[in-house]
Formats: C-alpha cells, structure tokens, sequence
C-alpha cells in the first residue's frame, strides 16, 4: 500500500499518517503521498497507534469477475427425445406409531422396525424396492419418512424428492397432528396424495371415522367425491398390499414420470454420515443423468470423487440411473441432507465451485454481522453525542463519572447448561438442533451448544467439554477405547441415546436440576375471628384475636395472613398463642384460642380470618415444552 492508501483505508488524511511515523520505527524513508510502504511491520505500527485494529485480506474487489463464473448450476431442461420413463420416488408420511416403517418392511419383505430404537424411525432411509406386479423390472423407490414431531425439517425434504406421498393413517388413532403437517407438506409441494388406512384388523377400528376425519383435514377422499384414493390395508397381516402397490403404479402411470439419463449427473442428498472404517457417506437420490464410479459431485460446500456406490443392502452398484438411491464413498466433507447434488467436470473445477460457496457464505457472514456493527456504532454514537451534549450544556471538558466504576466483563451466575452433541447421521443431528431451537428460557436457565457434529466422539470434543464444563449427548454413536481411556481421566459426563424424545426429556431433567428451588406456600389451617380482647402489656394495651380454628392446624411457628373480606391486613408471625391460659405451640380443628400478632397496630373485626401457612422450598422443572 502506499501511503495515501493507508491513510484511505484509516478515513484520515495523509498528514496523519506522516504525523503517526514519527513514533513508528523504519519509517524514514516515506516521505510522499505515494511512496509504497513495503515494510509490513510499519504499516502494522501506524494502525495500531492510529487506535484501529488491522486485519489480512485479499485485494477487494480485484477478481470479482472472475469469481462469478466459478459456480455450478443445473442444466437447462432437456430435450424431450432423450426422456426415458424411470421409477417413481414415493415417500411413507404420517404420525408417529401408525404403521409406516411397518408397510414398507411388509412391501420389501424385510424387518426394518426392528433396526429401529423404539419402533421409531430417526432419519430419512431410501430403498429401492422391487415389486411383484406382473411388470418385468419394476422397481419403486421409497422414502421413510420420520412420523415423529422433532422430524419437521427432515419430513418436509422427503416431500420436496418425491413424486408421490403415501399417507399413512391408523384406522384406530385417526388423523394425529402430524397427519395434518403431512398433508399439508404434499400439498405445498405439490405432489398428489394415496391414502393408507392401516390397522384395519384391530378391534377398535373405525374406517369411516377416519375418511370423515381426512375429509376435515383437507383431503378430499373418492368416497366423498374426491379424487385421492384410499387403499384399506393391514401392513402387520398383509392386507390389500398387493391392491396398494396397484393404485400407486397407476398414479406414476398417471404422471408419465420420465427422465434424462445422458449428461452431467443430478440429485439429491438424503441423508450423510462417517462410518470409522468407510469414511464420510451420502445417501443421494439420482435426479437425471446416469452415476458412475470416478464421477466428480458437488454439493453445498462439500465435493467428492465417487470411489465406491451402494444399495440400500449395501451390494455394490457400478452404475445409477434416476430414481435410484445411492450411498456414495469419497466425500471430502460432509453434505448436509437436503443439498442438491450437481456433477462436475474434473476435481479442479469442483474446488473452484467449493470455494466460490464457501466465499458467498463467508459474504453473507459479513453482511449479518456488518449489520449488527452499524446497529451497535449508531447506539454508541447516540450515547456519545448524549454526552457531549451534556458536557456542554455543564461547561465540563470532561464528564465526571457518577457512581462506582463499572466492571469489564460483568460475572455471570445464573444457571446454565452446556453441551456437546454428536449424532450418527447429519439429519438426526440436524433433527435434534431443530428442537434446541425451541428452547427460549434463557431467562431462566441458559442453554448453549458449545459444538455439534456427525461421527463419534474425540479427544478434541473432551477438551472441549472439560474446558466449558460441558455434557457430551452421543446420539446413536459409540466411543472408541483411546478415546474411552482419555474419558476416564478427565472429568466430563457422557450420555448415550438412540431415541430423540428420550434425548429431550434427559436435557430437561438436566436443566430442571440446575434451577434454584422455588418457595412456595403450604396452608395448615385457617381461624375464625371471634372477637377482639385487649390485654395489657406494661403501660399499653395490646388486641389479642379470640379464635376459633375452623381447619387444619395452627403452628405458632408458622406465618399468618389477616384477610377480611378480600383485602390482606397482615402477614407475618405471632409473638403469642394460646389455650385459656396457657401458652401452646398449635391448635387443632375445632378449638379456641388467642393469637398475638408481632404487629401490635393491627386490630380485629368478628369475621376476619386468619390463615396460617408455611414456606416451603420444592425443586423446579423447566417449562420447556419441545412440542411431544
């Protein structure tokens, strides 16, 4: 830089800058506007004496041409002639527990339920099912789907890759809230709906019930005059399967669904994760063009040269057309579930396009918190001009400051919990992250994620646990011995779970156990005034509340509240409590008494009550509620 550019960048003139190299070293030799300072350390003393702080960037705005032509887009729509038809994409929607997981085991013959923790699916899988329905090589792909409410994101994906949404309904439960979501995904997507009523063989079952339930639902069923068709089924026995496989292959007929299957590969991720022996795994769903071993693909800001490609059983595949789910081996980083997939010509152009992503990101990071730093210099400026004002206004050179000196960094002592969260796949991850995004009491306890990832625990998460007194939630993964032996000498709490609800409600408990406990208040008993004695105490003479106890008991210890009517006179303790003549420490249902207040001023009427209660510490639980 020369000069005169330093002292742009500073937003000073080029005498202050000549005025600051006077107690800078080395800096002699700079005597013109244009001199160019090639001394790094100069350039570095003239900020920091100039009150700013300097930071290494590239040239702006130099290759910004350049740069723009560095990403990837999708290919313009294809020519019509080079369209084959290919297998229809169906994703299994519905609530939670009515049978989903179970109708795709019954439709590939498989026993999915069981590899699932609680009979709950907790990420998106996509098989690739051959059907037995008279047609040579038909296939269809499907998409399980979460029924669970923490899966909202996850959901609305498998919606967004798919041709058509089987909406499973338990004939006994009926349309459940996330039915609703269901139905509403499809529609906003736009892809037509079949409707699976399953459980039909179980006692309680009311079909009818259920298409008047669809039918308030928005879903207009063809019994009702509509035109989504409903198939009756029991995935557990069997039942109309074949009938549900015939409706769904005349629905894709319907759509005529077809695809490119030459050209630069597309899709999309359905799911990501790290295998310790395999490395970083995506699931992608081929869009158009044909998959091949050695291809280069691109997604988000994650790239990968294709050394290996798997079914949903884990065989190898040496090619894969639309429609196709593929579990991919040679992903650089991890791509998130839902980024679209483009393939690129060699590795070279895949960095330029990563790197141009990364550069938007990082933009956009600018952008947000440039933002935030206008917002904060138009506070500070307010205040500072609130204060000139007023050193003027008194005729100050300088504003004396009122109070004590207020502290640097103010000491946080509220409650709060730290952890670290590590999942089996990006989806489940990304799931988990959703429902954290709920929690809105940091009020009164703060929850924070000190850092989250895909893959099993290491010795850097440790570190970092025991550093911000974290708590590791390993979700579905396991730890390995080194990392196990480094565990047990360093003070840091690990917990496993494989169900995501069981996850929550342990950071509940987590968070409730850090909340201070909270007073509350335990009635004993309540006395009915009868009428007011005066006694003598010395000089003076002191009204005493003849009562009668009416419920409960009265402890001397305890306090007591004066009510009449609906207004409180007093509350606080007793100086005196007795039976006739003698002083007691309580007094049961149904017996007289005199009570003393500690306040000597307050007087009674024939009617007031006098209730008397206790303090009582309980431990709080936090109300969060993540929605299930």
């Amino acid at each position: 830089m020369s000069v005169a550019d330093l002292a742009e960048a500073l937003g000073k003139d080029t005498d202050h800058v000549f005025e600051v190299m006077r107690y800078v070293d080395n800096s002699i030799d700079y005597t013109r506007p244009s001199s160019i300072i090639d001394n790094w350390q100069v350039m570095k003393d003239v900020v920091t004496k100039s009150g700013f702080r300097y930071n290494i960037i590239a040239p702006p705005g130099k290759k910004e041409e350049n740069v723009k032509d560095k990403d990837v887009k999708k290919r313009p729509p294809p020519d019509p002639s080079v369209l084959k038809p290919r297998p229809p994409v169906v994703t299994i929607m519905g609530h939670v527990d009515h049978g989903k997981t179970t109708l795709l085991d019954a439709l590939r013959h498989t026993a999915v339920v069981a590899s699932e923790f609680g009979g709950i699916t907790q990420h998106i899988g996509a098989f690739s099912v051959k059907l037995n329905s008279g047609k040579k090589n038909e296939t269809i792909t499907f998409l399980d789907t979460p029924g669970h409410a923490a899966f909202k994101a996850m959901r609305a994906r498998g919606a967004e890759a798919t041709d058509i949404v089987v909406l499973v309904v338990a004939a006994d439960d009926g349309v459940m809230e996330q039915t609703v979501e269901s139905i509403r995904m499809a529609k906003e997507a736009n892809v037509p709906i079949v409707v699976a009523i399953n459980k039909i063989d179980k006692s309680d079952a009311d079909v009818e019930r259920t298409k008047k339930a669809l039918l308030s639902a928005g879903i207009q069923v063809e019994d009702f005059g509509g035109d989504v068709q409903v198939v009756e089924v029991s995935a557990l026995k069997g039942t109309n399967l074949d009938l549900l496989v015939e409706v769904i292959s005349l629905q894709a007929q319907l759509l005529e669904l077809k695809a490119d299957p030459t050209g630069l590969v597309e899709g999309v991720v359905i799911e990501s994760s790290t295998n310790v022996h395999r490395g970083k795994l995506a699931t992608i769903i081929v869009q158009r063009g044909t998959l091949k071993k050695g291809a280069v693909l691109v997604a988000g800001t994650a790239w990968a040269k294709v050394r290996g490609m798997f079914d949903d059983k884990g065989q190898p595949l040496l090619s894969g057309s639309p429609s196709t789910p593929v579990e991919i081996i040679g992903w650089r980083d991890l791509p998130s579930a839902g980024d679209e997939v483009l393939e690129v010509d060699n590795e070279k152009q895949a960095h330029e396009v990563v790197k141009f992503r990364e550069m938007l990101k990082m933009k956009q990071k600018q952008e947000a918190a440039q933002v935030i730093i206008d917002a904060k210099t138009q506070e500070y400026l307010k205040e500072y001009k609130a204060q000139l004002e007023k050193k003027w206004l008194m005729g100050r050179r300088k504003v004396r400051r009122e109070g004590p000196r207020p502290k640097e960094i103010e000491e946080d002592n509220s409650p709060h919990v730290s952890i670290i969260l590590k999942g089996d796949v990006d989806g489940s991850v990304e799931a988990i992250l959703d429902v954290l995004e709920t929690y809105n009491f940091n009020d009164d306890c703060q929850l924070s994620v000190i850092h989250y990832g895909v893959g099993q625990v290491t010795e850097n998460d440790i570190e970092l646990a025991e550093t911000f007194g974290a708590i590791i939630y390993c979700f579905n993964v396991d730890i390995n011995k080194n990392v196990q032996q480094t565990l047990e000498t360093k003070d840091v709490k690990v917990k496993h779970h494989n169900v995501i609800y069981k996850l929550v409600d342990d950071l509940k408990e987590e968070i409730s156990s850090h909340l201070p406990e909270k007073e509350v208040e335990e009635i004993l008993g309540e006395a009915n005034v009868l009428q007011q004695f005066e006694v003598n105490e010395g000089r003076h003479k002191v009204p005493v509340a003849g009562c009668r106890c009416t419920k409960g008991v009265l402890k001397k210890s305890a306090f007591f509240r004066l009510v009449r009517g609906e207004e409180t006179l007093f509350e606080g303790t007793l100086k005196s409590m007795r039976h006739l003549k003698s002083d007691v420490d309580s007094i049961r249902k149904g017996v007289e008494c005199g009570l003393q207040l500690e306040d000597k001023t307050v007087c009674f009427q024939p009617g007031d009550i006098l209730i008397c209660y206790e303090m009582k510490s309980i431990p709080q639980k936090t109300s969060w509620d993540p929605g299930f």
